[in-house]
């Protein structure tokens, strides 16, 4: 056993909860990976304390506490959120490469740190003596930057196969190396991972992309035969070359527009996007001359993010935030080349509220494919239009009339015929925001309605699908031209 003095800065709370279990005559340290944290300088997001008292007498020491589930951990209220208080506890079999089958109690607090899963969370922290214990050499792997199992990683990673994705976390979050020893033993039982629920990989992909470096550790996942458990699309792009734009694979170039996206501090669903954004690629790449092609991948690639999302139990909302991103991520920014209606038809399609993220995913995908500038000056251009069409209709409830006014003008109930008018008016409107007023919207519904209603509905839904494809037939044309795809 490895003692050494440390002196750290805790909260007020955390020392309380100390001395009042050592004034009921309990053992107690500071455990995990808030010491971690402390000696590398974090905050620390969680605090646990290890004690030699069992769950009964923790909830008798602190009576406002709960006690939810089956591994003796009871959680404390704080101010500075949920301390968990932990019964010594020694190892014991893990059936499903997951949960221990049964929970003992131990004796001492190095028991308990020989069943932890890293030598750099086996640390525990005596807040009265200021003494930290390491008797696995955790100090000196913080110290080498190296993350590595306690004792036998083939034990560790069967008892919980999670561990194998904690480990690319805690590299990503840290900037660590995995040791090689821990690194084959990761290969050898990938396939445990198996049996881990979809939610409990989301957990960790999520932990690894808000991280600093969350290229490190989606690598690793893809060397060490990890990243199929994330989804299987993503080894398609794995060696897929791309055309003269790009410098790298359509993998390193996923990972280096998150790299971006993460150096920039952008939120979870858009550096999800920046990660899924051609996930569509293996799916679509043709052959045009010489040229590689991958038309269509957005709308591909939207269906794929989607699919994915919903298997690892994302929540709707931010599913629907990264699928409009990926789905609208090639929209054509050269302001030469592209007119107004074409910028607030893509403002309508992703929202106002998803436009500036949309750009800044443009932003990254630029500097993943290997050029130096982040906003060149046709990107700037295209961000004064989106601010000028910001200000027009973009969708049918910011016209100056809507279904009711429609009914009352054409003396009828509701149908069809109002949402197909509604369609044809924005679909003008998007073209010329000046002719949204009520008085040029009333003449124009009158015209409409004065026309058969299967020439009304044709016209109708050639406007409903010009309104949602950003004039997809026009853009694909310059892109052609241009050779972007």
């Amino acid at each position: 056993m490895k003692n050494s003095k440390f002196k750290f800065n805790l909260p007020e709370e955390v020392r309380k909860i100390s001395q009042t279990l050592s004034t009921a005559g309990f053992e107690n340290y500071l455990v995990g990976g808030s010491i971690r944290d402390l000696v590398t300088n974090r905050v620390p997001k969680d605090w646990d304390v290890a004690t030699s008292a069992t769950p009964e007498k923790i909830q008798k020491i602190f009576p406002d506490s709960f006690y939810e589930n089956k591994f003796g951990t009871v959680g404390v209220k704080t101010s500075i959120g949920i301390v968990e208080i932990t019964p010594y506890r020694l190892e014991s079999s893990y059936s499903d490469a997951r949960h221990p089958d049964k929970v003992k109690w131990a004796k001492t607090i190095e028991e308990d740190l020989a069943r932890r899963d890293f030598t750099i969370n086996a640390l525990a922290y005596n807040i009265e003596s200021e003494e930290l214990l390491d008797p696995f050499g955790g100090l000196k792997d913080i110290e080498n930057k190296v993350i590595k199992t306690v004792d036998n990683p083939d034990d560790r990673f069967n008892e919980d196969a999670l561990r194998m994705f904690r480990a690319l976390r805690l590299a990503s979050e840290l900037n660590f190396a995995i040791e090689l020893e821990t690194q084959s033993a990761i290969t050898k039982n990938a396939e445990l991972t198996a049996k881990i629920s979809r939610e409990r990989i989301r957990d960790e992909l999520v932990k690894i992309v808000l991280s600093d470096y969350p290229a490190l550790a989606l690598e690793l996942s893809a060397r060490l035969g990890l990243l199929k458990f994330i989804s299987p699309e993503f080894e398609k792009g794995i060696g897929m070359k791309q055309n003269q734009a790009h410098a790298y694979t359509v993998w390193e170039h996923l990972l280096r527009t998150l790299e971006h996206s993460a150096r920039k501090k952008y939120p979870l669903y858009v550096r999800l996007a920046s990660f899924f954004h051609d996930i569509g690629k293996p799916h679509t790449k043709g052959l045009k001359g010489n040229t590689i092609t991958f038309y269509g991948h957005e709308v591909v690639g939207a269906k794929l993010t989607k699919n994915i999302f919903e298997e690892l139990k994302f929540p709707k909302d931010l599913t629907e935030q990264a699928v409009k991103l990926v789905r609208w991520h090639m929209f054509f920014s050269d302001p030469d080349k592209i007119t107004l209606s074409a910028v607030r038809r893509i403002v309508r399609n992703v929202g106002p509220e998803l436009i500036w993220d949309l750009v800044n995913l443009r932003v990254c995908d630029r500097i993943g494919t290997g050029r130096p500038k982040e906003t060149p000056f046709r990107l700037r251009k295209y961000k004064s239009m989106i601010e000028e069409v910001l200000r027009d209709p973009i969708t049918v409830k910011q016209l100056s009339l809507g279904g009711v006014e429609v009914m009352q003008i054409t003396e009828t109930g509701p149908g069809p015929h109002v949402g197909f008018i509604l369609e044809i008016l924005l679909s003008e409107v998007l073209e010329n925001p000046k002719l949204n007023t009520k008085e040029c919207l009333e003449k124009r519904v009158q015209e409409l309605y004065k026309l058969k209603l299967d020439e009304l509905t044709k016209l109708g839904r050639e406007a409903r699908v010009k309104n949602e494809s950003e004039e997809e037939k026009e853009i694909s044309k310059i892109r052609e031209e241009y050779k972007v795809n």
